[in-house]
């Protein structure tokens, strides 16, 4: 028996005669809790907070510090990064006099889509219904309406709803009236796909929902 565990078994496994005994299920776990308590005092600075970081610094000698200061310079970056991404997360009214500060003058690595709307339209109602939860999927992306009448003076009904996408101050997509829009049955999934054409934002669709519409129509003609 090649498992068999005997001094003349062990000798046969030094000298490679016999293959390495398999380890039991209780060894292997044994040897899984080692490595993570080896990992857990040789790295402690993966399981500290940015405060308890601050305070541990005392007791580190130097080689510690610097490995420390490191650590801590890599846990801001990602705390700043994540603030940022999730700096919005909803849909926000702004008027006509804070057009330029909050679309054309928003920061350059930050895409603004503002909706030009008017509560008596009903797709106008619709888009506003979608990009609300689109804002919280998109937190990183600003995600704006306004009346129309704020921002542009006689503005024609025909040309609402009206979706701008901006960047660096910059008109990087339009969508004018309910056609472009998607239609008075738009669905949420498909101005998602709209907007990740744009490159607006990126999407876990893995291909546009309208497809099969379209190819049904296709057919049907």
């Amino acid at each position: 028996d090649p498992n068999e565990d005997t001094e003349w078994h062990d000798i046969l496994r030094h000298f490679r005669i016999l293959p390495p005994k398999e380890k039991t299920k209780d060894e292997t776990e044994e040897m899984e809790q080692k490595v993570t308590i080896f990992l857990y005092l040789v790295n402690p600075y993966e399981r500290m907070s940015l405060e308890e970081l601050k305070e541990a610094e005392y007791d580190f000698d130097e080689a510690d510090r610097k490995a420390l200061e490191m650590y801590r310079q890599q846990r801001m970056q990602e705390w700043k990064c994540l603030q940022r991404r999730q700096k919005y997360g909803e849909l926000r009214e702004i008027s006509g006099e804070q057009y330029v500060k909050e679309v054309t003058n928003a920061p350059e690595d930050v895409w603004v889509i503002i909706h030009l709307y008017r509560s008596s339209i009903p797709a106008c109602l619709l888009v506003n219904k979608h990009l609300s939860l689109l804002a919280r999927k998109f937190p990183e992306v600003k995600f704006l309406k306004a009346i129309v009448n704020s921002c542009i003076q006689n503005y024609h009904d025909s040309c609402l709803p009206t979706i701008l996408v901006y960047k660096t101050g910059e008109i990087k997509g339009r969508f004018v009236g309910v056609t472009e829009c998607g239609g008075i049955g738009l669905k949420v999934e498909e101005l998602e796909w709209k907007l990740a054409e744009v490159g607006v934002i990126e999407t876990d669709l893995e291909e546009n929902p309208k497809k099969d519409i379209m190819n049904m129509m296709t057919l049907s003609v």
